[in-house]
């Protein structure tokens, strides 16, 4: 089977009796620039579907919304974990219970539908989405009949918050069946199991590849690394982390701080030797190290993964970075390090111990089942482009007339703080950048026996 779907979902779209016409044919996908990980899965999908030869377009959900309110929800959900994560913590919470956005919320949702139609030419034959405001706003025009081509949600991430689910959405893609089952339990309808999207570019390293990676960054040929990754916005506990690897006499720490100058500048002045801004090449970083270390989960996980590399969940953010570590613990694909005493002993056994080499099979286990999401939804895109949704119509509350009307904007601006953790729920704050995967030895090791 191309890919793996749940079997009481197997006829969700009945094969088409003729084939598909020959002309053009285009996928519309939907990220956000929230963090970089719905982007960088949106890419890599983009690149798949252009191979099998479709035509894609590429939208960015803030600039859907209506005037400055996308930069607007961003900045604040950046600055909300950045001084405030106490208070996601508590929004993400209640968030989950509810299940559903509340009044201001779809109002601001409501105010970019008709952006978000506008999308869709006369030859898209699907619309996908990497992050949860746009399968909301997906899902209501399905469901109101306005937009008539399937609409597909790909989940970025190993935990699935319930606003990730929209009544109307076609399918949902989910990299694991322990996504796959929590959006299940929020009520998805036809949820497909296929590998995750990652630059092909992630891949296992041979130990020839993976010295010449060390002298390509100035790293220690014969000193374990364990990779710390901040994500593209530098989020977190990073200098604690960063200072636990080191004194834990395992590892040498090498850490990615993404934009955030003011992290690099913070840990040079507490003698962390090998600190890396924004970095480019990825691929060559990870291939370098023995282990990664990592606070929320989501798209630099999956690379990890597709290198070969085990990872442990360590000073997770709040919300998202707690529940992706525990759905990643759960998989067996990460160790969730949940004390600092218990640091020195998990990278031990993830650098040199059997956990370590059975995670990191289990991790490239991952990329051997199929071709991934761009198979689902071309296989969704081959249907007839009048497919509607199996999802009951929801009453829709109508926008404010008259003068009301004008009030949108504002009552949107006053709900965009609230709107920047219901919506970036799931961010992964990661940014997206061989062999057969036969060394599973640390590296130092590997390079002593290549002497």
């Amino acid at each position: 089977m191309p890919y793996r779907e749940d079997p009481s979902e197997a006829r969700a779209f009945p094969p088409p009796t003729s084939p598909p016409r020959m002309a053009a044919r285009r996928i519309v996908i939907i990220s956000a620039s929230v963090g970089a990980g719905h982007d960088g899965a949106a890419d890599q999908l983009a690149r798949r579907l252009r191979s099998d030869g479709f035509h894609v377009d590429r939208h960015d959900f803030l600039d859907l919304l209506p005037a400055r309110l996308g930069k607007l929800l961003s900045g604040g959900y950046h600055r909300l974990l950045t001084w405030a994560p106490d208070g996601y913590q508590l929004i993400y919470a209640i968030t989950e219970r509810t299940g559903r956005p509340g009044p201001a919320v779809r109002a601001l949702l409501r105010s970019a539908e008709r952006k978000t139609l506008r999308t869709v030419t006369p030859d898209t034959v699907a619309v996908v989405s990497t992050y949860p405001g746009a399968s909301q706003v997906l899902g209501a025009l399905r469901t109101g009949g306005r937009l008539t081509v399937p609409a597909l949600t790909y989940l970025t991430d190993f935990s699935v918050h319930a606003l990730w689910i929209a009544p109307g959405v076609d399918r949902h893609l989910a990299a694991h069946p322990i996504p796959a089952g929590q959006a299940r339990a929020q009520g998805a309808s036809r949820v497909t199991v296929t590998s995750p999207v990652v630059d092909s570019r992630f891949a296992p390293a041979s130990a020839q590849q993976r010295r010449a990676a060390r002298e390509q960054f100035a790293l220690p040929l014969g000193t374990p690394l364990a990779l710390l990754v901040a994500g593209s916005w530098g989020v977190g506990a990073v200098e604690q982390a960063a200072a636990d690897i080191r004194d834990s006499g395992v590892a040498m720490p090498v850490v990615v701080c993404g934009r955030n100058t003011a992290l690099v500048g913070r840990l040079r002045a507490q003698g962390i030797e090998h600190i890396h801004g924004w970095v480019q090449d990825m691929p060559t970083l990870m291939r370098a190290c023995d282990a990664l270390v990592e606070n929320a989960g989501g798209l630099t996980s999956l690379e990890a993964f597709a290198t070969g590399l085990p990872v442990a969940s360590y000073r997770c953010i709040p919300g998202h970075g707690q529940t992706n570590a525990q759905a990643l613990h759960d998989a067996g694909l990460a160790s969730w390090v949940r004390e600092p005493s218990q640091l020195a002993a998990v990278l031990t056994e993830l650098i040199d111990g059997p956990a370590g080499r059975e995670q990191l099979a289990r991790g490239l286990a991952l990329f051997r089942a199929d071709r991934g999401p761009a198979q689902a939804v071309a296989d969704a895109a081959g249907r007839p482009s009048d497919t509607r949704p199996s999802t009951p119509r929801v009453p829709r509350s109508p926008l404010p007339r008259g003068r009301d009307r004008r009030r949108v904007p504002a009552l949107a601006a006053a709900a965009a703080m609230a709107v920047t953790v219901a919506l970036g729920i799931g961010a992964p704050l990661a940014d997206a950048y061989g062999d057969s995967p036969a060394h599973f030895r640390p590296f130092s090791q590997i390079l002593e026996g290549d002497r």
